[in-house]
């Protein structure tokens, strides 16, 4: 039977290369010269850390950042920018969180457009992705397109399509 699995996923190594590009900028940036603001990804712990000399210079790391990112194809919305606290040192410290999963309500959401929108397809939740079945390849390109339609406030991918 033809299916296919909707995910959300960030590719680690476009972040990676947005974060080395971004990082690169504010090292030759003349408006932070002299200071001890940084970006640096764990990859493990899919967290972005920003440090930065003060508020302005944190605005203005999130938007290099933000831009390197559009540039190579991360949708945003797999962003969540925690508040900014303290650090030692008068700096500022902002941690970023990568989205890697879908979490349960999200997928609830998408499942209840997808029988809402009444096409003959089924449904299986499976972990942290949503597993779209059906006789009719037809119906699951139907009901890519009304996903696509949706302005979900969460990143979604079309993985493991199988005729």
């Amino acid at each position: 039977m033809p299916s296919f699995d909707i995910v959300s996923e960030v590719d680690l190594m476009e972040v990676e290369n947005a974060v080395n590009q971004a990082s690169k900028e504010i090292e030759q940036r003349f408006d932070f010269r002299g200071g001890k603001s940084s970006i640096d990804l764990d990859k493990t712990a899919k967290i972005i850390k920003i440090m930065a000399d003060d508020d302005m210079k944190l605005r203005s790391i999130q938007q290099v950042l933000s831009g390197k990112l559009a540039k190579r194809n991360v949708d945003l919305r797999a962003l969540k920018f925690n508040p900014e606290e303290p650090a030692s040192g008068n700096l500022l410290r902002q941690k970023v969180d990568l989205k890697a999963n879908l979490e349960k309500e999200e997928i609830k959401e998408v499942n209840k457009l997808i029988k809402d929108s009444k096409l003959k397809v089924t449904t299986e939740i499976q972990g942290e992705q949503l597993r779209v079945v059906s006789k009719s390849i037809d119906e699951l390109q139907a009901t890519m397109s009304v996903l696509k339609k949706k302005d979900f406030k969460f990143p979604i991918q079309f993985t493991n399509m199988r005729s």
